[in-house]
C-alpha cells in the first residue's frame, strides 16, 4: 500500500513538473523580451493582457494556426521526427533533478524527485546528448543546404563542448563519491561546490551556453549566415517545438547548475527549521536559484556578441578541454592524498 501511494505521488509529481517546465519555458520567452527591452531602453510586449502577460499564450495560438509547410524533396517522417526528438529530450531531463527535501505525510516519506537513480548525472548527460539528433535530423531532412549546415554545426558544437562539460564535473563526482544527484546535493550541506571547484563551475557554465545554443554560441541558427539555420524550413508548431525546446533546455540547464554547484534546495540555517517548513522553503530556494540563472542566460544574450565559428572551436578544444583535464589532474592528486 505504501509503495502504491509513493508511486502515485511520483506520477503526480512528474505531471506537475511537466506542467511547471512548460509554464516556465513559455514565460521565459516573455521575460526574455522584457529583459531585452530593459537593456535596450524600450517597453517590450505590453499589448496582450495586463503588462503583456498573455503574450506567451498569444504566441502559442499564433504558432498553432500558422500554415503548415513541408519543402519539396524533404523526408516526411524525419521532418516531423526532428522537432519531436528535440522537445522530448528537453522535457525528459528534469526527471532526475531533486527539487526539494523529502516530505513525510502520515509516516510515509515522499521524495520531491521523480526518479532518484544512482547514475543521475550520467542520465542527464545521456539524454542531453540525444537532443542533438533532433537538430541533426531536422536539418538534414529539410532538403535545404542552410539547414544542413546548421545541423552539422550543432553536432560538432555539441561534441566539442560536451567533452569539456563532462570532464568539468569529475572533481564533484570524486568529492561526493557518487553519481546520484540527491547525494551530490547532500554533500553540499556545509559548503557549496562552487566554492570548492570554481574553475569547474566556470567551464560548466560556458559549456551550458554552448549546449543550449544560446548567444554567444548560437552558431547552428546564425541568421546572418544561415537564414535561420537548422529550422529554416520549419513553420507552425514544428518550428515552435524547436524554439520552445531551447527555453526548456535553458530551464533544465539552470536546474542542473543549481544542483551541482549551488547546493540545490539547501539554504543557510536549514537544519534549524522544522522539517516540513524547511522542505517548502527549500523548493522555493531551488526555484529561486533556477530563475536567477535563467535571467543570467538572458543577460549574457543581450550583452556579448556572437563568436565566429573558428573562435567557437578554438575555445572548446584548445582552452576549455585542457583546463578541464588540468582540473581532473589537480583534484585527483588532492583526493588521492586525503
Amino acid at each position: 500500500m505504501i509503495l502504491i501511494s509513493v508511486l502515485t505521488f511520483k506520477a503526480g509529481l512528474a505531471m506537475i513538473m511537466f506542467l511547471i517546465t512548460l509554464g516556465v519555458a513559455a514565460y521565459s520567452t516573455y521575460f526574455e523580451r522584457k529583459v531585452a527591452a530593459f537593456m535596450q531602453d524600450r517597453i517590450g510586449p505590453n499589448r496582450a493582457g495586463p503588462l503583456g502577460l498573455l503574450q506567451p499564450i498569444a504566441d502559442g495560438v499564433k504558432m498553432i494556426f500558422k500554415e503548415e509547410h513541408r519543402p519539396e524533396g524533404s523526408n516526411r517522417i524525419l521532418f516531423i521526427l526532428g522537432p519531436s526528438i528535440a522537445m522530448l529530450t528537453a522535457l525528459m531531463t528534469s526527471a532526475v533533478i531533486p527539487w526539494g527535501k523529502s516530505i513525510t505525510i502520515g509516516g510515509t516519506e515522499y521524495p520531491l524527485q521523480v526518479a532518484d537513480i544512482n547514475v543521475g548525472i550520467l542520465y542527464v548527460f545521456g539524454v542531453v546528448s540525444l537532443g542533438v539528433y533532433g537538430i541533426l535530423i531536422g536539418g538534414w531532412s529539410s532538403n535545404n543546404k542552410y539547414s544542413l549546415l546548421g545541423a552539422v554545426r550543432a553536432s560538432s558544437q555539441m561534441i566539442s563542448y560536451e567533452l569539456a562539460m563532462g570532464l568539468s564535473i569529475i572533481p564533484i563526482i570524486l568529492g561526493s563519491s557518487s553519481l546520484q544527484l540527491s547525494e551530490i546535493v547532500t554533500s553540499q550541506y556545509e559548503v557549496w561546490n562552487v566554492f570548492k571547484y570554481p574553475l569547474g563551475f566556470l567551464i560548466f557554465l560556458i559549456c551550458a551556453f554552448a549546449e543550449t545554443n544560446r548567444t554567444p554560441f548560437d552558431l547552428p541558427e546564425c541568421e546572418t549566415e544561415l537564414v535561420g539555420g537548422y529550422h529554416t524550413e520549419y513553420t507552425s508548431m514544428k518550428l515552435g517545438f524547436f524554439l520552445f525546446s531551447e527555453y526548456v533546455n535553458m530551464f533544465v540547464s539552470s536546474a542542473v547548475i543549481s544542483t551541482l554547484f549551488f547546493g540545490g534546495y539547501h539554504f543557510p540555517f536549514m537544519s534549524l527549521l522544522p522539517a516540513g517548513l524547511a522542505a517548502i522553503i527549500g523548493v522555493a530556494v531551488m526555484f529561486g536559484k533556477v530563475i536567477f540563472f535563467i535571467f543570467f542566460f538572458m543577460w549574457i544574450r543581450w550583452t556579448i556578441p556572437r563568436f565566429r565559428y573558428d573562435q567557437l572551436m578554438h575555445l572548446g578544444w584548445q582552452v576549455l578541454m585542457p583546463l578541464a583535464i588540468l582540473l581532473i589532474v589537480v583534484y585527483g592528486a588532492i583526493f588521492s592524498f586525503i
